[in-house]
């Protein structure tokens, strides 16, 4: 379905709303792991944290009992997201806030997104060399750039799906009757919302994902969240539906995040395709509980700084 005339273009995530689950560890745990995550801090009151990407897509986390909160279902139980701000970029009216068929609140407004002077490291593939006298970097930690796509638990997938293809979203592919990766524009990223029917699992979040530079900055960000501490639900891995490279981890305020990178970039001339789900569909490989973020570390400082080959005597 084509983006209804008169209303401006949907360009991606500008923010989103999550609340915590009202006690004050859980606030200051979801503050600390999102510092962590690579996202700077612009509010850090006793309601409400409000963070930035590089981009400056915002992350806004609010108590149960702020006045934005207040008559506004929740689409589960506890510390979960509550509201997704679509950016909107072009000529034409904003859409009017909307509720999805889970509850989850929708707003949108023109784009507070942007542009970022920043790229990923090319990658020297066969028959096409891109990076010339110029080594790939290592990452310290991630920054991610920008908020790449929300993942919701659904029983309601076909009404659910028709909820966003009302909103001009466009169908990348899916697996049928059980799964459904929509992109906001014709022209756009893999997907910007994937609906995921569970048998037996209740609506609600899996995960919000981050997109970062490369896949140097994926396995950057993920060694120094764990170094932090944080647990790794999967990954590093790799989704051969949308190419991209990720690493999940446990979030204090509901579901999971994910740093992701390399996903494809679809046109309106791509054709949706169908999937039978199963392990190896939903990643061609992973790492169950990540790599320790000291991995190779502690050796190299027992070695002295040596090469782990040389022994010391």
């Amino acid at each position: 379905m084509s983006h209804s005339t008169g209303f401006a273009a949907i360009e991606g995530i500008d923010r989103l709303t999550y609340s915590s689950d009202g006690t004050a560890e859980n606030f200051a745990k979801a503050r600390q792991c999102f510092l962590d995550w690579g996202l700077s801090l612009l509010v850090d009151v006793a309601e409400e944290l409000l963070f930035e990407t590089s981009n400056g897509a915002q992350v806004r986390i609010l108590i149960p009992s702020h006045a934005d909160l207040q008559g506004k279902t929740a689409i589960e139980a506890g510390a979960t997201l509550r509201e997704v701000t679509w950016g909107m970029q072009g000529e034409g009216a904003l859409r009017e806030a909307a509720q999805d068929p889970h509850g989850l609140q929708h707003r949108f407004q023109r784009s507070i997104k942007r542009a970022v002077d920043t790229k990923g490291s090319p990658s020297n593939t066969w028959g096409s060399v891109q990076r010339v006298n110029s080594p790939s970097p290592v990452y310290e930690r991630a920054q991610p750039v920008e908020i790449g796509h929300v993942v919701l638990f659904t029983q309601k997938i076909a009404e659910a799906a028709a909820f966003y293809e009302s909103l001009g979203f466009v169908l990348s592919d899916s697996y049928p009757g059980r799964g459904a990766f929509l992109r906001c524009a014709p022209e756009a990223g893999h997907h910007d919302i994937f609906l995921l029917q569970v048998p037996g699992k209740a609506q609600g979040l899996n995960h919000v994902a981050f997109t970062v530079r490369d896949i140097h900055e994926v396995f950057g960000g993920g060694l120094a969240m764990s170094r932090a501490g944080w647990k790794t639900q999967l990954g590093p891995g790799r989704h051969p539906v949308s190419s991209a490279y990720f690493w999940y981890f446990e979030c204090p305020v509901g579901g999971l995040i994910e740093y992701n990178a390399d996903e494809d970039h679809l046109t309106a001339d791509w054709q949706p395709r169908e999937f039978t789900p199963g392990p190896t569909v939903f990643a061609e490989w992973a790492i169950d509980g990540g790599i320790d973020g000291h991995t190779r570390r502690q050796p190299q400082v027992a070695a002295g700084g040596q090469f782990l080959s040389e022994k010391r005597h």
